[in-house]
């Protein structure tokens, strides 16, 4: 896989939080602490979308002729 060098700055904090998740054995280096980051967000961020399209779906397909009662015995039964 290619890599790209990048360069970016932290306040004493974060540097400070960084260096004690690697020196807890959390993670080998910066890095990878970095790019684990990236990778939860990436995750987070398609389950928003997901959620998003399920939502838009929903609403476009219009109102149920079923009751609330209805939905929650289905529900119950595994029928939905």
């Amino acid at each position: 896989m290619e890599t790209v060098r990048k360069s970016i700055t932290f306040t004493n904090q974060q540097d400070n939080w960084i260096k004690l998740r690697v020196q807890n054995g959390d993670f080998t280096n910066d890095s990878e602490y970095i790019r684990d980051l990236v990778r939860k967000d990436q995750q987070q961020h398609m389950k928003l979308v997901e959620l998003k399209n399920a939502i838009d779906e929903g609403l476009q397909s219009g109102k149920s002729s079923l009751k609330i009662s209805d939905i929650i015995e289905q529900v119950d039964n595994g029928k939905l």
